[in-house]
């Protein structure tokens, strides 16, 4: 007789959203999310203090109306989980200190969950076991890497990484260089639909020969990202259009941007998964939400014959289903909780699955 699927729990508080999710082993029962981003905007980009208070005032409330929908009570609750990093510090240990009170009051154990693993995780609430061979490309508005995923529960390979701006940043630098506000990446997807994405060559950053080596002899950035020389040739062709007095081709510029990250990203991707012989992708993060991303990835992934996976636009963003979804697959791999003693990790590695 087989043990019943596991009830968890899940708090995510990494930047400005506040998520708790509740799933049954591979089932969502609930996933609340509580956004502050509109207390942002102004400011062009998440302030870390604004968004910890924001977390301390939505908590209870996103947890009640979790807890509600699921139709259950903390009692029935067989685990609990929470982000414990990477992210903005205050952010993390807001969520990190009120899932311990949880767990102290209930008696029931809690897993420490790493944010991009469970971005990789939320996958199961889309399809239940995940396929072997598999890759994933995390795209956010802090992340841009691709892992090789051995195991979900144990084994966490990174295999390449934004070395400067992650894509989203980019996103939103550009954003305001452009006049567009707060996030860059919706309003930029939607006005490069409009733009000629041909219409100025942008640099691909880390493309080049000496970065790219060959398949038998790797350059140091094979796999790896960098937009800020990209952002910087967007700020300079701006620049020159104003100091000539012409008109800047907004939807032009977005266009031509978003290509030129799109390009890159998507060109990595299938090449890693190529090189590394792993049949299946899973795409993920904030980013995973653009038509350009997914169409070019799409495309690509058909070409290679690489099988793409996508999550569900409401689990792409930070939420805290994914990390209840996670933490299920420890309890389902008998991975021991993590306790309380532990403290939030803002740069925790993406091979440390829970602490």
């Amino acid at each position: 007789m087989t043990s019943p699927a596991p009830l968890v729990l899940g708090i995510e508080s990494s930047c400005d959203e506040t998520g708790v999710g509740i799933v049954r082993g591979t089932e969502l029962l609930a996933n609340t999310v509580s956004s502050s981003m509109d207390e942002h905007v102004r400011f062009g980009g998440v302030i870390p203090e604004i968004a910890s208070r924001a977390h301390l005032d939505a908590f209870v409330p996103t947890l009640q109306e979790a807890l509600s929908t699921a139709g259950v009570t903390l009692d029935d609750v067989d685990a609990l989980a929470v982000t414990s990093g990477p992210g903005l510090s205050g952010a993390l240990m807001v969520g990190v200190a009120a899932a311990k009170a949880v767990a102290l009051a209930t008696g029931k154990p809690l897993y420490a969950i790493n944010h991009l693993v469970a971005h990789v995780g939320v996958g199961v609430l889309d399809g239940g076991t995940l396929p072997s061979s598999l890759g994933a490309l995390l795209v956010s508005g802090g992340h841009t890497e691709i892992l090789r995923v051995n195991s979900l529960a144990s084994d966490i390979e990174l295999l390449g990484a934004t070395i400067d701006d992650a894509a989203g940043e980019a996103y939103d630098k550009v954003a305001r260089l452009l006049g567009l506000g707060y996030p860059g990446g919706p309003v930029i997807d939607r006005l490069a639909r409009e733009g000629d994405a041909k219409a100025i060559r942008f640099p691909r950053g880390l493309t080049l020969p000496k970065f790219l080596g060959t398949a038998e002899a790797p350059g140091k950035h094979r796999y790896d990202f960098s937009f800020s020389g990209l952002k910087t040739a967007v700020a300079r062709c701006v620049e020159q259009y104003q100091a000539r007095g012409e008109e800047v081709p907004v939807a032009d510029i977005a266009a031509s941007f978003q290509e030129a990250v799109v390009d890159v990203v998507t060109k990595k991707a299938v090449m890693a998964c190529t090189e590394q012989g792993l049949e299946n992708l899973l795409l993920g993060g904030g980013v995973a939400a653009n038509s350009r991303l997914r169409e070019l990835l799409a495309a690509r992934c058909a070409s290679a014959g690489i099988n793409l996976r996508i999550p569900p636009m409401g689990l792409c963003t930070d939420n805290g289903a994914m990390v209840a979804a996670l933490a299920a697959q420890l309890v389902m791999n008998g991975v021991r909780p993590t306790g309380i003693g532990f403290s939030a990790d803002s740069g925790q590695p993406v091979s440390q699955i829970s602490l």
